[in-house]
């Protein structure tokens, strides 16, 4: 083979390992992106304690939340 030949081999080479390289990288984002949606979606975390609206001030430093999703106890 000449040494233009051998040039060229291996700049092709060189060329797929970059376009495989940068495909295993865009299908690691979107893994890892699909399992944070996935994540998001399915997670529906309980009631967690909290001040009740009404029952917090200002002045203490604690805050109820606008309207809760949780059913008053």
């Amino acid at each position: 083979m000449s040494a233009t030949g051998a040039a060229t081999t291996r700049q092709i080479r060189t060329k797929a390992v970059l376009w495989v390289a940068i495909g295993a990288g865009l299908l690691l984002l979107l893994i890892a992106n699909s399992h944070l949606v996935y994540v998001a979606i399915v997670s529906q975390p309980e009631c967690v304690a909290h001040v009740r609206q009404g029952e917090g001030s200002a002045k203490d430093g604690k805050f109820s939340a606008a309207r809760s999703s949780c059913t008053p106890r």
